[in-house]
């Protein structure tokens, strides 16, 4: 090894490349769960490498297959942070409680897709492909490869030193929280903002009301409304989490969503 080298400049360029393949298995139960474990898979591997370690690395896996949905880009800082908790855990794993790993997750897949979508989708593409569109028009070769070049070099460079960023912040940091006693607080405010991200999620991406109403003054959506704004988006997510908790299968809640919505809207109950 050249003196001087980051021995871990290899993680880097795993969430570099693995990063931009979080989609490829994209699933509507969990999104890009097991993109993000192809992710940190190979870090896991790493760290859980001794026979003794089989168990603790069923439940990395098994941690890591949960619910995650981030722009593939701003992914790479999330990939770094979790693969150095994940490490801290190994190295001290009386001190260090795994639920901070999925807690922190939680709490950035909102705030880094929101800034992700806006600067990659919004800004970034726009830019590129709008200036290539009008180079191609004119018949310059130049068009797509500009497209292509001025959209993949801000990904690179945000993938590549997001990743190092998260992975020697979380390094750098975390052991100083655990050794005050912060974690506690860090993982209560993660919490929150998890739930914050949830609840945004089920109000702006489950559209259900209800037309009901007697004559003029009686408007059921209205009455709801003043209760609790999205009060049937929310129900329906918790009769889906009791059923899941119940063992029902994913094929069968998709039939019950298909099936009672179409009723449901035949009916005029919902819309």
């Amino acid at each position: 090894m050249a003196k001087g080298k980051d021995p871990n400049q290899w993680k880097y360029w795993q969430f570099v490349w693995r990063s931009w393949a979080i989609q490829a298995s994209w699933n509507y139960e969990r999104q890009m769960n097991m993109g993000f474990m192809y992710g940190i898979a190979p870090i896991l591997d790493k760290i859980y490498q001794k026979p003794e370690d089989k168990e603790k690395k069923i439940e990395a896996y098994n941690r890591h297959m949960q619910y995650y949905n981030c722009t593939p880009q701003t992914s790479a800082f999330v990939l770094g942070l979790a693969s150095s908790m994940e490490e801290q855990y190994y190295e001290d794993q009386e001190n260090v409680n795994p639920e901070a790993i999925s807690a922190v997750k939680t709490s950035l897949m909102g705030p880094l897709s929101g800034v992700g979508d806006s600067f990659f989708q919004g800004t970034v593409r726009v830019l590129a492909f709008g200036l290539g569109i009008n180079l191609a028009q004119e018949g310059s070769i130049l068009g797509p490869i500009l497209a292509m070049v001025i959209s993949f070099v801000p990904s690179i460079l945000v993938t590549y030193y997001g990743g190092k960023f998260g992975y020697t912040m979380g390094n750098t940091y975390l052991a100083k929280l655990y050794q005050e006693g912060l974690m506690d607080k860090v993982m209560y405010v993660c919490s929150i903002v998890g739930l914050m991200v949830i609840g945004a999620m089920i109000a702006s991406m489950i559209g259900i009301t209800t037309p009901l109403s007697f004559g003029k003054a009686f408007v059921l959506q209205d009455i709801l409304d003043d209760i609790m704004p999205q009060m049937l988006p929310l129900g329906l997510t918790f009769l889906m989490y009791w059923l899941l908790q119940r063992k029902v299968k994913t094929g069968w809640l998709l039939l019950l969503c298909i099936v009672g919505g179409l009723v449901m809207s035949v009916l005029g109950i919902l819309n």
